[in-house]
């Protein structure tokens, strides 16, 4: 359980704790110290006395390292997952509790409307979230911010106020005044967003179901669309099955901005002729579909292979290397120049199923004399020492699935 030391996460901290003592399990409570107040680390400590008092084991994780002078709030929430998850990684934990409560999101709902979002935005956040290695879970999303309080008083327990929740520098802090003592507008709020969040479970069920009928996903990092099947569903569901395969072929996180989406989708909806670029993709015409492939000069990142060891690469590929480093090993992708090369040394590989368009992109092992080994094309430098660094496995694991598990709703 991610627990700041505020009434909601520590609320849940009991809660979680009595549910799971129950049930002959155990909680470990969770509180990052950001470090970017003086008394952060004072704060911490107490939260780990009060746990501690009531059996609750408790371990303090440090954001260590310069600390950001712009974008505070989001740089900080994003080192709070990192470190919750890789805690959570480490120790084999697959369920990390958050303590998010009816009135965050109502408050949620609000800042994403002032910024425009769509309609999946306006589902605000989800009850929970399958991520790669762990389930983010937020019981009491349902649950008005009173009710921890009044948890909390029950058990004669106090709690920290963060002073950040006051700071007028930050947007969240507008839409808490707005709606302080309204508490009709919150329930309203929270009720808009649960309609949205079960509108977009539907749409993300019509999406998952078209990609499964029009998107082929391959080993090497590219897809054929079906050109009929896209073309035949709804713009909605059509448009958001785009957005889905640029995210898991080009390794985004996020989809694609709105209007130049727009504008590709219209451009296949009415017949596509020629190449198209989006989200680090390359998108054309392809034996009567569409093929979608990486750009090779988005793929620009280079790993140094120190030996054996696992990474992943372009937020796409997890490569599993073995053997005894060699002087300038690094992967990279092949490019247009390493496949020449490569091709014109091993014939075969003319050959190969691979598109011409999705090779220049492909993961490749490289040290001081070029090209050592591209494993989806089976090949390794004859030369090559027998003993030397190699990738023993290559695969297709990009940030974003082509359809993960979708949205749920509290």
């Amino acid at each position: 359980m991610a627990v700041s030391g505020g009434a909601d996460s520590l609320a849940l901290a009991f809660l979680a704790d009595a549910w799971a003592r129950a049930r002959g399990g155990s909680v470990t409570a969770l509180t990052v110290d950001h470090g970017l107040r003086a008394d952060s680390a004072a704060e911490a400590a107490r939260v780990a006395g009060w746990l501690g008092e009531r059996g609750v084991a408790h371990r303090t994780l440090n954001w260590t390292g310069a600390k950001p002078q712009t974008g505070v709030q989001a740089r900080a929430r994003a080192a709070r997952y990192e470190l919750l998850a890789s805690w959570c990684r480490t120790h084999g934990v697959l369920h990390l509790l958050l303590g998010h409560q009816r009135n965050d999101q109502a408050e949620t709902l609000l800042l994403r409307e002032q910024r425009g979002s769509g309609s999946l935005g306006l589902a605000a956040m989800a009850s929970k979230v399958e991520g790669q290695d762990i389930r983010l879970l937020r019981p009491l999303l349902g649950v008005p911010h009173a009710r921890a309080i009044a948890t909390l008083q029950a058990i004669d327990q106090s709690w920290i106020e963060d002073p950040s929740n006051r700071d007028p520098r930050f947007g969240r802090t507008a839409m808490r005044r707005l709606l302080s003592g309204k508490d009709g507008d919150v329930i309203a709020l929270a009720d808009a967003a649960r309609r949205w969040g079960y509108a977009r479970e539907s749409r993300e069920m019509e999406t998952a179901d078209l990609l499964a009928r029009a998107v082929t996903i391959y080993p090497q990092g590219w897809a054929r669309i079906d050109q009929a099947a896209f073309g035949a569903a709804p713009d909605e569901v059509s448009r958001a099955t785009l957005a889905r395969a640029l995210m898991t072929i080009g390794g985004g996180a996020y989809p694609p901005r709105g209007e130049r989406l727009d504008r590709l989708h219209a451009t296949i909806r009415r017949g596509l002729h020629g190449g198209r670029t989006l989200a680090g993709c390359c998108l054309r015409p392809w034996r009567g579909a569409l093929l979608l492939v990486r750009e090779a000069a988005a793929a620009v990142e280079e790993m140094i292979v120190a030996g054996p060891g696992r990474v992943w690469w372009d937020r796409r590929f997890a490569l599993s290397i073995n053997g005894t480093a060699v002087p300038g090993g690094r992967i990279a992708c092949l490019g247009e120049g390493g496949w020449a090369t490569i091709a014109a040394k091993m014939r075969a590989l003319r050959c190969s199923m691979v598109p011409a368009a999705a090779r220049a992109a492909l993961p490749a092992l490289w040290d001081l004399d070029g090209v050592l080994q591209v494993p989806h094309l089976m090949y390794r430098r004859q030369d090559a020492d027998p003993v030397s660094v190699a990738v023993e496995s290559a695969t297709f694991r990009p940030c974003q699935p082509l359809a993960g598990p979708g949205f749920a709703t509290a």
